[in-house]
């Protein structure tokens, strides 16, 4: 076997098939481009799905990658067992192969066999094979061609060894290569009942697309036969250097003993080091690729990862933040291959380091959730559904819920737990499918000629179209459906460009456009037809042309923003979507913290000075390497052809845009934000008008300082201190409320001690001190007691539909007397729950009707207590 680096592997892997005529595509984002399908890139397949389903054409028919994947949510999510198995990751590379209607079962099997047996020399006799039990073309080729002895070629009739894309569409039988290990290792060959022991390890999965499968089960042949392979980078490693477990290769051995040092860590076998070199991948790669940490989603999966990794290095040992040290380890490790991670480290460690910084503050929050949610509960059964929020929500461990829980002398539902955690994997499972039927969305094989860039009308023919989903030769008068020209001025929907609006006329009538969407590569123009139009009908299309003038302003202006925001937040920011309509923009964009208002002006200013400078727009075309190096800025979750589109303003900005833009900056006019703020964790939103709009922006607020100057008897030059003087007079008056409202408390307090009564040799006072602010029975109860010295306070205030109850008792009585045994008796009957301290306690409840009652009751239990 030829002793390999892990960096070597992966290279001496993408060089065999580049001598295969193979071409070397580099990785794709673990954000699979615009496939709302997938969770995370988790094959190497993903980015190649389009050119599988024949929606995206490449001028090639062979592949080859190193493909970065996360399976740590959605269908493939075994995050519990990562760093205590020997092949269980969060993140690993997946080195495949892919034909699109070139090679066969034949030259997949072939180029396998030979990597595996010549280029890192595997001995022949440790590799068995298995293939879906009816595909004797395959059984035969690896006999009879390759030479495999019939006796290491296992037929398997399961699931596994027959590969589907989802419940239809692209599908075909699967051939595995497989590794023994050798006899001193328990385990059996693949469909033995031994077969999930660790002497036979799965190393390359080639995956034959033979069928194209329909909603009924049937199945036809493919046009286009296809391959798809692929073998985990870390499992061939393992391999090739002679050890058994994945943690044990090179790579992970140096993340390891970073680890260690940065957690204080002495044993290196310690399963916490596997978890945390294991998680700095994925949450690094993820963070790379424009994941940020949240409560849902894909930034939900990353605040787990981080959570579990800050976890297993506290019971390290490790003190204060100590994740985000390993970025530069891995950068070490993998940069090389991966240069977006170096490039990436500054910000990857910020991130990382403010969400451990927060994990703490998190646990202080849940504790106050759980507080609030005590007070409504009845009985004393913490239901599974809240356990469930406080997990899933705020990050609040069950264990420590049920720690609270006995504090409060109740448990937790740990089968209702379960089960939503149950009802949660399902949904994961599901989001981590192909769900649609990729047999009955609308398709069209048709091409359009988009000739909107420079023209507003244009004569195109009528190629197709649709009702309904269906396609129909003809569209009736009042009938609505999509039209598909040969050629069109309408842009369809795209990069966050919204679509045309206008009319087709034609010989029989006019086609009322409302939107254009794409069709693959054809434009569709949806709307109603006015009389009669066919296909073949010559058409005269015109977009609204002041629609599409003001649309060009708003998205010339997003290139402008952009830069704006590198320049004045930092080179960090990178647009995570937009949206460009005639009246508004919205552009969002990474950053971890609100932008200020003095910030918010710079970016203003300098794309006004832009427009002011009124440069043209150059476009260009170019092959997309070239438009890289000439610094053209990609955008998030964008799919480009070889070919792209390059925008320039001046030497200010450059983009790949394929979207409409006005001929001058100076067209724009003028630039007006409109709002900002938070919409995700990490990510941030600009609203923005344009030119009249903006101009009617900046009238309609004038207009408004006028009226609040009037109101305050002031003017422009002197509103903002008019107004200030009036906040402060405001808070003064509220202070002087406050003290008032305490004022009447205690003198309220003060007559209340003449009710107390003596139970058993305690002092007891309980009233129901209606018109009483729930805010002030804490500093009533502590003036009672100061003024009794000694005694039992039980009081309670109904306000709507609510109530409010609070005990308190001298120090001197805890002994005998609880103030959160005693608040929850009162508690228990207006329908809540509390706690809180011996001596003090405060509870909530729903059942104001019943108050008087509950409180009627505490002098029996007061003196059951006290006996």
């Amino acid at each position: 076997m030829q002793q390999m680096t892990t960096a070597q592997l992966r290279q001496s892997f993408l060089d065999y098939f580049a001598k295969q005529q193979h071409q070397v595509v580099p990785s794709s984002s673990l954000v699979p481009g615009n496939d709302a399908t997938l969770l995370f890139t988790n094959a190497g397949m993903v980015q190649f799905k389009d050119v599988f389903l024949g929606g995206e054409k490449r001028p090639y028919t062979r592949a080859t990658s190193s493909q970065r994947c996360v399976r740590a949510g959605g269908k493939h999510n075994d995050l519990e067992n990562v760093g205590y198995t020997a092949r269980h990751h969060t993140f690993f590379e997946m080195l495949g192969n892919f034909s699109f209607g070139d090679y066969f079962k034949q030259d997949a099997i072939k180029f396998a066999w030979q990597f595996l047996t010549e280029v890192v020399q595997l001995p022949k006799e440790k590799l068995m094979v298995t293939v879906y039990h009816t595909d004797d073309e395959a059984f035969d080729i690896w006999a009879k061609e390759v030479g495999v002895p019939e006796d290491r070629i296992i037929k398997i009739d399961t699931s596994d060894n027959f590969w589907s894309m989802g419940d239809t569409g692209p599908c075909g039988p699967c051939s595995e290569i497989f590794y023994d290990h050798g006899e001193h290792i328990w385990g059996g060959p693949p469909g033995s009942p031994e077969e999930d022991g660790d002497r036979f390890i799965e190393i390359w999965n080639l995956v034959f697309m033979q069928y194209n499968r329909h909603a009924d089960g049937t199945m036809e042949p493919l046009p286009k036969q296809s391959v798809d392979t692929g073998m985990g980078l870390e499992r061939i490693a393992a391999i090739l250097q002679g050890v058994h477990s994945n943690y044990e290769i090179d790579l992970f051995q140096n993340l390891i003993k970073a680890a260690a040092a940065v957690t204080n860590a002495q044993d290196l076998e310690d399963k916490s080091l596997r978890v945390v070199a294991d998680h700095i991948r994925s949450c690094a790669f993820l963070v790379a690729d424009g994941v940020m940490p949240s409560n849902e989603g894909r930034g939900y999966v990353l605040r787990r990862i981080i959570r579990r990794a800050v976890r297993h290095g506290n019971k390290l040992g490790a003190e204060g933040a100590f994740f985000f040290k390993l970025v530069a380890a891995l950068v070490q490790e993998m940069g090389e291959a991966y240069p977006e991670l170096a490039k990436q480290q500054e910000i990857i460690e910020k991130v990382l380091r403010i969400e451990e910084e927060q994990f703490g503050k998190t646990l202080d929050r849940g504790l106050a959730i759980l507080e609030e949610n005590l007070a409504d509960l009845k009985g004393d059964v913490i239901p599974g559904d809240v356990v469930f929020k406080l997990y899933d929500t705020y990050g609040f461990p069950a264990d420590l819920t049920a720690d609270v829980a006995r504090e409060r002398f109740m448990t937790i539902d740990e089968r209702g737990f379960q089960e939503c955690m149950e009802v949660q994997r399902k949904k994961a499972q599901q989001a981590g499918k192909f769900g649609a039927d990729y047999n009955e969305q609308l398709k069209s094989e048709k091409t359009t000629d988009f000739k909107g860039y420079d023209a507003t009308h244009y004569s195109g023919t009528v190629v197709e179209l649709f009702s309904q989903g269906e396609a129909v030769n003809v569209l009736e008068d009042g009938q609505e459906g999509i039209v598909v020209l040969d050629r069109t001025p309408f842009y369809a929907e795209s990069g966050g460009q919204v679509g045309d609006t206008g009319s087709l006329k034609v010989a029989g009538g006019e086609f009322v456009v409302t939107d254009t969407t794409k069709l693959g590569n054809a434009f569709a123009h949806h709307g109603k037809v006015v009389g009669r139009i066919g296909v073949n009908d010559k058409a005269d299309a015109h977009i609204d042309a002041e629609r599409r003038e003001n649309i060009k302003k708003n998205h010339t202006a997003t290139h402008l923003v952009h830069e704006a925001l590198r320049q004045v937040v930092g080179e960090h920011v990178a647009q995570k979507g937009s949206l460009v309509m005639p009246d508004r923009l919205r552009f969002d964009f990474s950053h971890f913290e609100g932008v200020t208002k003095a910030q918010l002006r710079e970016v203003e200013d300098l794309v006004n000075a832009e427009i002011r400078k009124n440069f043209a727009l150059q476009t260009e075309l170019m092959d997309i390497d070239e438009a890289k190096a000439k610094g053209a800025m990609a955008l998030f979750g964008e799919k480009y052809d070889d070919e792209v589109r390059v925008v320039s303003i001046g030497d200010y900005s450059i983009e790949l845009c394929g979207g409409t833009h006005v001929s001058r900056a100076g067209d724009i006019g003028l630039f007006k934000i409109v709002s900002e703020g938070g919409i995700a964790a990490g990510v941030r939103r600009i609203e923005a008008v344009t030119g009249e709009d903006a101009v009617n922006y900046v009238s309609e607020q004038e207009a408004q300082l006028s009226e609040i100057a009037a109101l305050v008897k002031g003017d422009a030059s002197n509103v903002l201190e008019k107004v200030a003087a009036l906040i402060e007079k405001s808070k003064g008056l509220e202070k002087q409320v406050t003290q008032l409202n305490d004022k009447l408390a205690s003198a309220a307090g003060a007559s209340l001690i003449e009710s107390a009564v003596d139970v058993n040799g305690v002092k007891l006072l309980v009233a129901n001190v209606a018109g009483t602010e729930s805010k002030a029975l804490r500093g009533m109860v502590d003036d009672l007691k100061n003024k009794m010295g000694s005694g039992v306070i039980a009081l309670g205030v109904a306000n709507g539909d609510k109530v409010s109850l609070i005990a308190g008792v001298t120090k001197d009585l805890v002994g005998k007397v609880k103030a959160g045994e005693l608040v929850n008796h009162m508690a228990a009957q207006v329908g809540g729950k509390g706690g809180g301290r011996p001596d003090m306690a405060q509870a909530g409840g729903s059942q104001p009707e019943n108050l008087d009652a509950a409180l009627q009751s505490v002098k029996a239990w007061v003196s059951e207590k006290t006996q």
